[in-house]
């Protein structure tokens, strides 16, 4: 019975000595029962100066009513300069159109006529003459085209035709005129030009 007691201390001593011994930093991560625990950190009371925030406030609101002030005088400003534009459009085309009235009027007479067709043709160049000097008090000249130099900036080649006797891309005659505004080209002048092979030879 002795030996029987020995044997049973012993078997209790040796699970004491393999069962593992929990270590005090384990017990704070994972708890009692081994459970994990997450610290959770509560953030504090923030502190707002109320003052300070309506002062904030009302700056926010001044600048959105600027904003908006702003918006509404560009549109305002943008419509008004397309309205002036279009007035000025029609302000110079109005004007243009009442100093071709005149020559309108005299081509109904020269219709109306039961002249001759040598009074005819008078009549008609004495108009072409009138339409040209209205021309020039809007600052419209036609383009210098017969016997000079053919331009490709001025000038549109209908064909050439060969001349010895004239300096090679020389205009030789004017199909339809050309016009220039001051210094804009309205449309280039229709023309023929010399063709000289003899220059291009040599």
């Amino acid at each position: 019975m002795a030996t029987t007691g020995r044997v049973t201390d012993e078997k209790i001593e040796s699970q004491q000595n393999t069962d593992p011994v929990s270590d005090p930093t384990d017990a704070v991560t994972t708890g009692v029962e081994g459970r994990e625990e997450t610290a959770t950190v509560v953030p504090g009371p923030v502190n707002v100066n109320t003052e300070e925030l309506e002062k904030v406030r009302g700056e926010r609101d001044q600048l959105m009513d600027r904003m908006a002030r702003l918006q509404a005088e560009f549109d305002n400003a943008r419509k008004r300069e397309a309205r002036e534009r279009a007035d000025f459009r029609d302000f110079a085309i109005a004007g243009a159109i009442e100093q071709f009235l005149p020559v309108l009027d005299n081509f109904n007479l020269a219709l109306a006529s039961a002249g001759s067709a040598e009074q005819l043709r008078t009549g008609v160049e004495l108009i072409v003459k009138q339409m040209e000097e209205v021309l020039r008090s809007l600052n419209v000249v036609p383009v210098e085209s017969v016997g000079a130099t053919f331009d490709p900036r001025v000038h549109e080649a209908l064909e050439s035709v060969e001349r010895h006797d004239l300096p090679d891309h020389q205009v030789l005659d004017e199909v339809r005129r050309g016009y220039r505004i001051k210094e804009r080209l309205l449309r280039p002048a229709l023309v023929r030009i010399v063709s000289n092979p003899l220059q291009k030879e040599s």
